[in-house]
């Protein structure tokens, strides 16, 4: 017998299937992280931090015209679930402004608005959040967890074994054109790794947990779903998927203060940017105000002020303070590992796992099992944000 939620929903199934090609093209990430970065850091040092980068970009593969008619095209009210209906309509929205985001990379306050209302913009409480953090008082800094000593090809080794807690294969890619030192690409169910940097062993323990531990779990999740949306991603996904991946860190007892640190610095450069600062006054608020490394400093303000002014590197530490707050009530996590999921469509991932749209989490980060944190100033910290 042929199932009765396809049979009954088939123009849903159609729909959700039709996004699925259509998402596939607009991946942010392919786009937004600049291919000249090591030469622009260069240019940068050599002006003695007052030069502006001048970051080049990826050639857009789509045409976003076709892609933005084609996506209001679909006819959402064939649906004959409301509540699904809701749910795509935001999809589709979400995913137009997404478009947006990626036709403006590189043409500065086109892309900045655009991203600002995909991804909103620190709140004051945000940004008294990460100055509280940075009362604290690092690690030392000279630890041996903390010094550089793989190579990226080295460092494949380490993600292999971790993966072996995990019923699933990806691929591991290397690449110098990127704004982190590593990622997953959920389009190839591939773990993308930064060529140029040396990776520590404290890195290594946080990569494992964040990348695959969550990111990888989700990807890996979200395609065994009848509903082909959980794949590519709700409406404002980020803040939870970095939120579950920043928490993978506290629950193996990686999340160092060094780590709440980089993400509190993460905060301000995105607050630098809302308040109009250039590239370099964000860098020498980093650099000069805060004393941090300039290598690191470099990096995050490249993080904050590609594409023109990407917003979303703010939203780790607000996620992790969310996600950190869920489980403390007790609430289940592995409704937000189904996929690319959102925490304010919990209720909407249960009516579908009800309603046979989707299915329970297969795979579980494993970290979440039992809490290995042993610093009490991180638990003190998460605690106390706002």
């Amino acid at each position: 017998m042929k199932d009765a939620v396809s049979v009954k929903n088939q123009k849903l199934f159609e729909i959700d299937h039709k996004i699925d090609a259509l998402v596939k093209k607009i991946e942010m990430l392919n786009y937004v992280n600049p291919i000249n970065i090591e030469e622009q850091k260069k240019e940068f040092y050599k002006s003695k931090y007052l030069a502006e980068p001048q970051f080049q970009y990826p050639k857009r593969d789509f045409d976003k015209f076709s892609l933005h008619k084609e996506f209001f095209a679909l006819k959402i009210d064939d649906i004959e679930d409301e509540r699904l209906r809701d749910f795509y309509e935001d999809i589709i929205y979400f995913y137009s402004g997404l478009i947006q985001c990626i036709e403006t990379i590189g043409k500065g306050k086109r892309f900045y608005y655009n991203s600002l209302r995909s991804f909103g913009t620190p709140t004051e409480q945000d940004v008294e959040n990460a100055k509280f953090i940075l009362h604290f008082e690092s690690e030392d800094e000279n630890s041996e967890m903390f010094k550089p000593k793989y190579t990226v090809t080295e460092s494949h080794h380490f993600f292999r074994e971790y993966s072996k807690n995990y019923d699933f294969s990806y691929s591991i890619k290397n690449s110098s054109a990127m704004g982190a030192i590593a990622m997953v690409s959920n389009s190839i169910q591939a773990l993308v790794l930064n060529e140029n940097h040396m990776f520590s062993e404290n890195q290594i323990n946080i990569l494992t947990n964040h990348e695959i531990g969550v990111h990888m779990v989700t990807t890996m999740n979200g395609m065994l779903h009848p509903l082909k949306i959980f794949s590519h991603g709700f409406p404002n996904n980020e803040e939870t998927q970095e939120g579950l991946a920043v928490f993978s860190e506290y629950m193996s007892g990686n999340l160092t203060i060094k780590r709440l640190k980089e993400l509190a610095y993460r905060v301000l450069a995105v607050d630098g940017l809302a308040k109009g600062y250039s590239f370099s006054r964000t860098f020498r608020m980093l650099h000069n105000g805060y004393d941090l490394d300039r290598e690191e400093a470099f990096y995050i303000a490249v993080r904050a002020y590609r594409g023109g002014g990407f917003t979303k590197d703010y939203l780790y530490l607000t996620g992790l303070k969310k996600i950190y707050d869920y489980h403390q009530q007790g609430k289940d996590l592995s409704l937000l590992l189904t996929g690319k999921v959102s925490l304010e469509f919990v209720d909407d991932i249960q009516y579908m796992i009800g309603s046979k749209y989707a299915i329970s989490s297969k795979h579980i980060t494993d970290s979440y099992s039992e809490n290995k944190n042993t610093n009490k100033t991180v638990d003190f910290i998460l605690r106390n944000l706002k």
